[in-house]
Formats: structure tokens, sequence, C-alpha cells
């Protein structure tokens, strides 16, 4: 099993015309993904085309699931239109927005996050590279890619992968793969001040879906999202979890490079998001090399 995304999803991609949004369309239907509409304003009618597929692209969110019944969307579009694009998906009733979209403004998402707020519709990103979950085929091809992950490196297997970090993500996985286990879903939640869904949010449903055995976590300075994960594995989760936290080095009150982490004030150090998760029973890695490592030992 997996959460969120199985190979049978029907996804859309808003922004599929633009230069960066074509290539990683093209990417996930070489990788199986069920790639179903396009959506890009005024130009509803066309055709994007990728060796077999032919993909419809339409004007709006609501058009493409009425006509396809899609029921995900990427969005890669600039970060100036990217919140509308994000409640675009939302209004239609989609089930996930994954936004890749990097720099939205903050007052852009703290109204988006106001308006999800009692709705179906979840929300991965900004500022993120998207969740896979791998497929039987080779080079789990024939699995779901939803974002800028290179889905060769994946494998199916039994580890929940969940990370602030995009290059840290894909670290792991590669461990993972190299050492012969697979990976159920790996999510990339982004390192903006103002995310989707947060470590909790899905370390609940790897800790629901019977088919992940081990979660490995990696966060990062700045915010208290590592330590509500923390307080949350300590009285909830039955599954082993390892985690690396990133930016133990980094001086208070600079940002770095994500518009999240950033120490402030005192609070968001890597010192106290390793000692909450260490109290929560969670192995903590050294260093970034031996994130699967850490969790292998555990299994």
């Amino acid at each position: 099993m997996s959460i969120l995304v199985t190979p049978e999803t029907r996804v859309l991609i808003q922004g599929i015309t633009g230069s960066f949004g074509a290539r990683h369309a093209q990417l996930s239907l070489e990788y199986g993904t069920r790639v179903v509409a396009g959506v890009t304003p005024g130009k509803g009618g066309q055709v994007f085309t990728h060796q077999d597929a032919k993909v419809p692209i339409f004007d709006t969110v609501a058009e493409a699931v009425q006509a396809t019944g899609a029921t995900a969307s990427v969005i890669f579009v600039p970060a100036a239109f990217a919140a509308d694009a994000i409640l675009e998906g939302a209004d239609a009733g989609l089930e996930l927005v994954v936004c890749i979209t990097e720099g939205i403004p903050v007052n852009d998402m703290l109204r988006v996050k106001r308006a999800l707020e009692g709705r179906k519709t979840r929300l991965i990103g900004p500022n993120c590279p998207g969740i896979v979950t791998p497929g039987p085929g080779p080079d789990s091809r024939g699995g779901c890619r939803l974002g800028i992950a290179p889905g060769y490196i994946h494998r199916p297997g039994p580890v929940g992968v969940v990370s602030r970090s995009g290059t840290l993500t894909y670290e792991a996985v590669w461990q993972l793969t190299c050492r012969g286990v697979g990976q159920s879903t790996c999510v990339g939640i982004g390192g903006d001040a103002v995310p989707g869904m947060s470590h909790l949010d899905i370390l609940k449903l790897f800790n629901d879906d019977p088919d992940t055995h081990g979660i490995i976590m990696i966060g990062e300075i700045g915010g208290s999202a590592e330590e509500e994960a923390a307080a949350w594995i300590r009285r909830h989760c039955r599954k082993p979890v390892a985690a690396f936290i990133a930016g133990a080095t980094a001086p208070p009150g600079r940002r770095m490079g994500h518009a999240g982490a950033i120490i402030s004030g005192g609070r968001g150090t890597a010192a106290a998001k390793i000692a909450a998760l260490r109290e929560a029973g969670v192995a903590v890695a050294e260093t970034p090399a031996v994130m699967a490592d850490t969790l292998l030992k555990l299994l």
C-alpha cells in the first residue's frame, strides 16, 4: 500500500505548457504516472503529447476534473499565481494538491491556509519536491510521481520517508535502495515558513498504513514542527522512526536555504529538536550519511 497517491491516481498538471512543467510532465508520463489532463488558461483545447501519450489541456481545473476525473494536481506556475492555482484546485474538489513553486509570498500562503481550513483538499508544499509512490516495474516505473523527484532511485517496499529537504529526501531514498530496501511513499513537504501538510500529518498516515513498517523523518532548524511530531510519536506511533535534523551549525538569525529554516529568539534550534526526538524514542542520525542505517538497525 501507500499514502496519498497510488499508481491508479488520476493526475492533472497545472502549468503543463511551461518549460519546467512540460519537462516534468514528460518524466512523470515516462514513470507511468496517470497524467490525464493539463491546465493552462487560454490554451484549452490543445493537446500535450509525449511519446504515445496525448494529454488534453483545459483552461480551468474545474473543467479538467469534470472531463477526466482527476483527483490530484501538481503545480508548476510562477510564484505570483501559485496561491490562486492552489485555491483553484481546492475549489474544484481535488483530494491532493502538490505545489512545487518556490518564493510564494507569505501573505499569499496565509490566505491559502485559511481558505483550506475545513476542506477535504490536502496540500503538499509549496517549495517542495513532491511525492512518489514507487511502482513494481523496472526503476520503479508504474508508480505515481507528482513533482520533481527522480523516480528511478525509488523501489517499492516498507519504509516511508518524509522530509523538509528535497535533496535529503533523495539521499535517504537512495541509501535505502542501495541497501535493497524499498519505500512505500516518499513525501517532500517543503521548507517554507507556511507549509501545507506537516511532518505530523504525514506520520499519522504512515502509522495507519499496514505496509509501512518503518519511517525516516528529516527535519531542519526553524519552527516547532519536529517537536510537535516528537510529542505525538512518544504517545501514539507504533512503528520505528529514525530522524535527521539539518542545520546544526547554523548561526542564530540567519536563514539557511529554506524560508522556514531560521533560528529566532532561541527557538527552533537543532539541539532542541534532537533532544525532543530522542526523548520520544526516535533514533537520530548524527550525519545524513547514516540515515538509512539508523533506521535499518531498528528494523
